[in-house]
């Protein structure tokens, strides 16, 4: 097994556990308590409206937007950690009949590692500062990592089969 599997294969199933505790964590200790945000915010906002008082309406729905918006974030940020943590252990298996050298195979692995790392973390950061340049720009960055190290799978396997 060449370094590049080990990294990948090891990688990934500490990527998966870290995603699943994650989950775990928010599953026990935040869900709850965000999805009875949430239908509280519905509820009071068509409470609201229903008495025709639409600016606390509009705050309540705002309420219910913002909330929601860290819960998609939240529940995208462990399912993408444990989806590239398998997309990583599969890729592992495979990575050694990549047509490039051992060398240039680490390099993909270690590069695909810090973009399953990267991503899910700006998603993250998204849910702590809307709106924030940073968090978007660090999720954007973990992306395009992720795909160049892909791309260079895909070329590296058409290589193998040209």
């Amino acid at each position: 097994m060449s370094a590049a599997s080990k990294l990948l294969i090891f990688g990934g199933i500490a990527l998966a556990v870290f995603g699943m505790l994650y989950g775990l964590h928010y599953a026990l200790f935040v869900e709850h308590q965000t999805l009875d945000r949430m239908g509280g915010s519905l509820a009071t906002a068509f409470t609201n409206a229903a008495d025709r008082h639409m600016s606390e309406a509009h705050t309540a729905i705002a309420a219910y937007g913002a909330t929601r918006y860290d819960y998609v974030r939240q529940v995208d940020v462990h399912s993408h950690w444990i989806g590239l943590a398998m997309l990583m252990i599969v890729l592992g298996v495979a990575i050694d009949h990549v047509a490039f050298g051992d060398r240039i195979r680490f390099w993909i692995a270690l590069t695909l590692l810090v973009g399953s790392l990267v991503f899910p973390l700006g998603v993250l950061l998204q849910s702590e500062s809307h709106g924030a340049a940073f968090a978007s720009a660090t999720a954007i960055v973990g992306a395009a990592i992720v795909t160049v190290a892909l791309a260079a799978v895909v070329v590296g396997f058409a290589r193998q089969s040209g």
